[in-house]
C-alpha cells in the first residue's frame, strides 16, 4: 500500500548503495528492543541490528532519557569548547582501551573516522601508502572506500589514492592452498611481508585492518594472526590501524574485538555499537606518541560537530547500560551457548550452508550452490535468485535479516533475548531449505 512518506521517499529522497528505480523501502514507523514494524503493522526481528548497530536493541529507555535531557540542557556546542558528556565519552572510550591509547578525536561516524586515522597515520610518519585487505570494507567517503577491499569500491578506485591491498587470512576461501588455521596464518604474513618488501617499508604509513572483518564475511582471524601483522609493523615503523567500527562494543562478545587477541595498535577507529547508532557518533582512539606528533603542531583537520553534546550523552548512557546490565558478557554467552550451536546444527541440516563462523552476536553463513568446490550461491559483488528467494521468505516470516553477496550475516542486538534468537534462527532454518533446491 502506498503512503504519503513512501511517495515523498520515492520522489525525493536519493538512497545509498542502490539504483534508485529499482528499490521499494520498507516504511518503518517503530522499533522496540530487538524489533521493528512497519506503517502496515507487520512486525520484523531485527537479526541485522540495523547495518550492525544497533548493540543495545532500539529503544532504549536510559538511552532515550540522557539524549531528551541533554537536548533540554545543551542540544548543541562548537566542537572548540568542552562539554560534560564528550568529556566523559572520551573517558569510559578509552578506559576501556588498551593501555597507552587515551586520546580520543571524535566523528560524525565510522568513514571519517578511517579519514582522520588514516590522515593522523601519514602526519606522524610522513610516509603516504598505506595498507589494507582484500574483502574488507572501511567507509563510502574518499579515502576510507579506496582503503576498502570490497566490489563497493570499484566505482571510486582510481588507483590514485596511495592505498595497496593484500590478502589476509580465510581458510574457507583460502589464497594459499593451506589446509589448517596455523598454515594460513602463515603464509598470510609470509604474503603480507613479501607485500611490504616489494612496496617499499620507507613508503608505508600504516596498516588497517577490521579486527574481524564484517560487512566483508565475518572472518574470525587465526590465532597468532593479529600479533603477527602487528610484529610486521614494528619492524618496518609502520603503524597499525584497528577498524573496530562494526565489531567493536560488545559485537563479538568483549568490549572491543582486539581483547581477544591481547595486541596493541597505534590507532583505533570506532563506531555504531558506542551508542547504539541513537545519534550519529565515531572516532579515532590514538595513541600517545601519536597524540605527542601534534602537542605543538596543530592537527590539519577537524568537524562542525564533532563529539555533538547529543551524540556524547548517548555514548555515555549506552555505555553505561551495557556495563550495569551485563550486556557484553550477554553477547558472549549467546555466541557460546546459543547462537553458535544452533548455526552449526542448521548447518549440517543444509547442504547450501558451506560453512559457519563467528563469535559473540557477530556470525556469518556462508552460502554455496556445491558444496564440494565451493561455488558461492550469488557471485562476488552481486546476489541471485536463490538468495532472493531466502531473504524473501525471512521477511515474510518476520525476520530482517543482514545479507551481503552469497551470505547471511546473524548480527542480532548484544541483548536479545533466547527467545527472539530462537525463534528468529528458526526462520532462518526454514527459510535456507529454499536455498537447498538450488544445490549441484
Amino acid at each position: 500500500m502506498s503512503s504519503r512518506t513512501y511517495d515523498l521517499d520515492r520522489a525525493h529522497v536519493f538512497h545509498s548503495w542502490s539504483a534508485q528505480a529499482e528499490i521499494t523501502p520498507m516504511v518503518i514507523t517503530g522499533a522496540q528492543d530487538s524489533e521493528i514494524w512497519d506503517e502496515d503493522g507487520n512486525r520484523y526481528l531485527d537479526f541485522s541490528s540495523q547495518l550492525v548497530f544497533t548493540n543495545i536493541g532500539h529503544g532504549h529507555p536510559k538511552v532515550v532519557a540522557a539524549i531528551q535531557e541533554q537536548a533540554a540542557r545543551l542540544c548543541t556546542i562548537s566542537p572548540v569548547h568542552a562539554n560534560e558528556h564528550r568529556s566523559e565519552a572520551a573517558r569510559m572510550i578509552a578506559e576501556r582501551t588498551p593501555a597507552g591509547l587515551d586520546k580520543v578525536f571524535f566523528t560524525n561516524g565510522g568513514a571519517e573516522a578511517v579519514e582522520h586515522a588514516v590522515r593522523m597515520a601519514r602526519l606522524h610518519t610522513g610516509r603516504h601508502k598505506i595498507m589494507s585487505t582484500y574483502r574488507s570494507y572501511h567507509g563510502g567517503t574518499h579515502t576510507a572506500v579506496n582503503v576498502t577491499g570490497d566490489p563497493r569500491r570499484w566505482a571510486s578506485d582510481t588507483a590514485t589514492a596511495g592505498t595497496v591491498h593484500f590478502f589476509g587470512p580465510f581458510l574457507y576461501r583460502s589464497e594459499f592452498h593451506a589446509k589448517t588455521q596455523q598454515e594460513e596464518c602463515e603464509r598470510a604474513l609470509q604474503h603480507l611481508r613479501h607485500t611490504i618488501e616489494h612496496e617499499g617499508p620507507a613508503t608505508i604509513a600504516a596498516i588497517i585492518l577490521e579486527t574481524v572483518p564484517g560487512g566483508s564475511g565475518i572472518m574470525v582471524p587465526p590465532p597468532g594472526y593479529l600479533a603477527g601483522v602487528r610484529s610486521l609493523c614494528d619492524e618496518h615503523g609502520i603503524l597499525l590501524i584497528a577498524d573496530e567500527v562494526m565489531c567493536g562494543f560488545g559485537r563479538t562478545g568483549a568490549w572491543f574485538a582486539l581483547d581477544h587477541y591481547d595486541v596493541v595498535p597505534d590507532l583505533i577507529t570506532f563506531a555504531k555499537g558506542v551508542n547504539s547508532g541513537y545519534v550519529p557518533l565515531g572516532g579515532v582512539v590514538i595513541s600517545e606518541p601519536i597524540a605527542r606528533t601534534f602537542a605543538h603542531r596543530a592537527y590539519p583537520g577537524g568537524l562542525t560537530y564533532s563529539g555533538h553534546p547529543l551524540a556524547a550523552a548517548a555514548a555515555v548512557a549506552t555505555m553505561t547500560a551495557m556495563e550495569d546490565e551485563g550486556i557484553v558478557r550477554n553477547a558472549a554467552r549467546l555466541g557460546t551457548d546459543l547462537i553458535g550451536p544452533r548455526l552449526a546444527e542448521i548447518a549440517d541440516r543444509h547442504a547450501c550452508v558451506g560453512e559457519v563462523r563467528g563469535l559473540g552476536v557477530f556470525w556469518a553463513l556462508e552460502l554455496v550452490a556445491d558444496p564440494v568446490t565451493r561455488a558461492p550461491l550469488a557471485p562476488y559483488g552481486g546476489s541471485s535468485p536463490a538468495m532472493s528467494e531466502i531473504l524473501a521468505s525471512c521477511r515474510q516470516a518476520g525476520l530482517l535479516p543482514f545479507a551481503n553477496f552469497n551470505r547471511i550475516h546473524v548480527v542480532p542486538p548484544c541483548n536479545i533475548s533466547d527467545d527472539d534468537a530462537r525463534r528468529g534462527l528458526a526462520i532462518l532454518d526454514d527459510a535456507l531449505t529454499l536455498g537447498d533446491r538450488h544445490v549441484k
